[in-house]
């Protein structure tokens, strides 16, 4: 008999951080407008989840959950909002993926946490300005979202550091 690939721990994993997803993606659309970043800007809390899908359980299950995170981003916050969330997050996840197998250890969850904000606006502003038609728009936005990114990239690197370990500890194959 040939052994299926996803046991039943694995899939109920996958829907536990799926939940998680969710619940992050609710708790960053009531926190109120940051002041000096552009309309609509998030802190990105559910890709830690998904940084720890990358290296815990594997690219192709966190290509799913970034996946399955853009739909829900949809149905909360309409097709573009879909759209935008899944042009960055999987951009966002083969830059971490691309970046964590180059350098193995040798880079810090931190700068790789970076790397993924920046790589997620790049690809929403990209997406973006093809939607409206409008270069301008990438030009005019990339530089506060660049800084944006590397901001608040650093707090959630920061965030996954300090929660990465309990997950470890949680997380059994």
């Amino acid at each position: 008999m040939k052994k299926n690939t996803y046991s039943t721990r694995k899939i109920a994993f996958l829907g536990l951080m799926l939940g998680i997803i969710i619940v992050l993606l609710h708790v960053e659309r009531m926190l109120p407008p940051f002041p000096f970043f552009p309309p609509n800007f998030k802190l990105g809390l559910s890709n830690i989840i998904v940084m720890f899908a990358i290296f815990f359980v594997g690219v192709k299950d966190a290509f799913t959950l970034g996946i399955l995170k853009a739909f829900f981003n949809m149905l909360m916050r309409g097709y573009v909002g879909g759209i935008l969330s899944l042009t960055g997050g999987m951009l966002s996840i083969t830059i971490i993926s691309l970046f964590s197998f180059i350098f193995k250890k040798r880079i810090s969850l931190v700068a790789l946490s970076i790397l993924g904000a920046l790589s997620h606006n790049i690809g929403q502003l990209v997406m973006a300005s093809f939607l409206l038609n409008s270069p301008y728009l990438f030009m005019a936005f990339l530089p506060y979202l660049m800084i944006a990114g590397v901001i608040l990239g650093t707090f959630t690197g920061i965030s996954a550091n300090t929660i990465m370990p309990i997950f470890k500890r949680i997380y059994v194959k």
